[in-house]
């Protein structure tokens, strides 16, 4: 999400001048925060995340129609540097790359078959990439997505287990102020449950964990900095229920956090990794925050 210049500025500052708050709310354990910085022009802005089943691996997607691949190394439970692999730019249906605010490029699923989908926010839909730096295949894209607001469409992407796809907008709303999900299921969008919206939290990033579960990442930003909160849902074809908050952060506690990958560690433990947007701000960090989940 590309907040107003002034209000992340601000933001950015205050956060900086103030100590974190070490308040999380929840379930989850927190194990390690990396501050990832680097000076090439292609870095920062980064709204999504995957990473490998070996966790030494991840593919990272900028929100200026960028895609990075990456190895990351550990000393323990920590991140002790990552090192940048190929940069690809993300490309139009014909192959163009993509610019302003067609390439606000949100959300991002590896699949199975190693195709990407790429979910975006300035123009709603979601594309398919059948190769890194490929073209585009737009999905079909149903009445309500032209509705969305220009800011607030959809940066949390998901794939289940069965091949289909989830997603939400981070501020358009249902009449009733639930958070509308859309599901593809290869063919059409059908709007399939609501979750709903809770303290302000706006959702920001989706996973489908190993466990089946679905996780939503959410952030609510603020004049003090920025809070995350992590939930989860069982999805059955009834709809969500089970709701569990693993985690909610102070102000401060992390920066911008916008992407979330869900996956089992060498011990078999749920982990989450995110990682944040820095706005393309000096006063902002590029953060890869990871918690350890209970089962």
């Amino acid at each position: 999400m590309r907040l107003g210049l002034a209000v992340a500025i601000g933001a950015a500052l205050l956060l900086s001048l103030l100590p974190a708050r070490a308040i999380d709310r929840g379930k989850a354990e927190h194990l390690d925060s990396f501050t990832w910085n680097r000076t090439d022009p292609w870095f920062g802005g980064f709204s999504a995340i995957e990473v490998g089943d070996d966790g030494l691996s991840m593919t990272v997607l900028s929100d200026r129609a960028k895609i990075l691949t990456a190895r990351i190394s550990r000393d323990g439970e920590r991140i002790s540097g990552v090192t940048p692999g190929q940069v690809h730019k993300v490309r139009s249906s014909r192959n163009k790359v993509l610019n302003g605010r067609a390439g606000d490029s949100e959300g991002l699923v590896v699949a199975p078959d190693g195709s990407l989908y790429v979910s975006f926010e300035g123009i709603a839909r979601v594309a398919r990439y059948r190769r890194l730096g490929g073209p585009a295949e737009v999905l079909s894209r149903p009445k309500a997505f032209d509705h969305m607001a220009r800011n607030g469409a959809f940066e949390a992407l998901a794939m289940d287990a069965r091949g289909r796809l989830y997603t939400m907008p981070e501020s358009s709303r249902a009449a009733d102020g639930t958070i509308p999900v859309y599901r593809w299921d290869g063919r059409v969008w059908d709007t399939v449950f609501h979750l709903d919206q809770i303290g302000g939290f706006l959702p920001v990033a989706a996973d489908f964990g190993p466990d089946g579960l679905l996780y939503v990442l959410e952030r609510k930003a603020g004049t003090l900095g920025f809070r995350s909160r992590l939930r989860r849902w069982t999805v059955t074809e009834q709809g969500a229920s089970n709701e569990e908050t693993l985690f909610q952060s102070g102000t401060g506690r992390h920066d911008n956090l916008e992407g979330l990958s869900v996956w089992r560690d060498a011990q078999g433990k749920l982990r989450a990794t995110m990682i944040s947007d820095d706005n393309f701000l000096f006063l902002q960090r590029t953060e890869i925050v990871e918690y350890r989940l209970p089962d």
